[in-house]
């Protein structure tokens, strides 16, 4: 059903860029049936040459030409315009897809002035490998049917799931800025090795590696997080060491903290002044 479809990009930036690279490489949709939009030439080359689908500088042309548009731009200072911009060219047949954190479907609706097919969704960059994790929840407009076929397209570049609007900022707390504090773990677990003499690349390996099928076993096994700890932690052993330092540091707390202010800081994207 996807595979039909002509998918237009607004903007191709870094998480279009991982969404239009994960479908490419899912086979799922042709390259001849993508089509996106750079606000220069210079970037719509580099674009085009980094993808591989034709990249243009015209918003119009892109929307006319598309089934399912994607809006990719920021949430703040140009959503707005980009939308008024198009406006005359979302026809009833059209679906809208929205990645602009913080923007509402009702905002969308609202400012095209028509009943349009609005479906949003918090995606993140490890689409670009096939290993994304997106959320989408439908507009007013939007039937179940239009819902489910987004989601089909999701799930070829990685897992989706539904949820209610009133959710996708926790969700952008999770796993649409989430992949940024995995990097950062990452980092700083290898830091620790670099200091016990491994060589960066090394420990890069050995802590990128880790977490991947710590969380594969999370995904694959459906035990508890705590439950696949206890697992690896034996009494008097070197891992319960090294929990306990986690603990004593406040971990646990300040990631989840980390959860909650990012989505605080996603619910006030659209309120900002360019």
């Amino acid at each position: 059903m996807v595979m039909n479809k002509k998918i237009g990009f607004i903007g191709a930036g870094t998480m279009a860029k991982a969404i239009i690279k994960g479908l490419l490489n899912s086979g799922v949709i042709p390259a001849e049936n993508i089509i996106a939009s750079e606000i220069s030439a210079e970037l719509a080359k580099k674009a085009s040459d980094f993808l591989g689908i034709n990249v243009i500088t015209d918003n119009k042309e892109v929307t006319k030409k598309s089934d399912i548009l994607f809006l990719c731009v920021k949430p703040y200072g140009v959503i707005e315009s980009v939308l008024y911009e198009i406006k005359d060219f979302i026809t009833p047949e059209k679906l809208v897809v929205s990645i602009a954190a913080g923007v509402s479907t009702d905002f969308i609706e609202d400012t095209l002035s028509r009943k349009t097919h609005v479906v949003r969704v918090m995606p993140n960059t490890p689409a670009i490998v096939n290993e994304g994790m997106s959320a989408i929840a439908k507009g007013r407009h939007t039937t179940d049917e239009q819902a489910d076929l987004v989601l089909e397209l999701f799930k070829n570049i990685g897992r989706a799931i539904r949820v209610p609007e009133r959710l996708i900022n926790a969700v952008t707390g999770i796993s649409g800025s989430g992949p940024a504090f995995i990097f950062l773990i990452i980092d700083a677990i290898a830091d620790g090795g670099v200091k016990l003499g491994l060589t960066k690349q090394a420990a890069l390996e050995l802590a990128a590696q880790t977490c991947l099928g710590a969380a594969k076993m999370v995904l694959e096994t459906g035990k508890h997080p705590s439950v696949l700890k206890d697992e690896v932690t034996t009494p008097g052993g070197s891992t319960i060491a090294g929990l306990l330092v986690m603990e004593n540091e406040k971990v646990r707390a300040a990631m989840s903290k980390t959860v909650i202010e990012t989505a605080h800081a996603a619910a006030g994207l659209a309120k900002r002044e360019g």
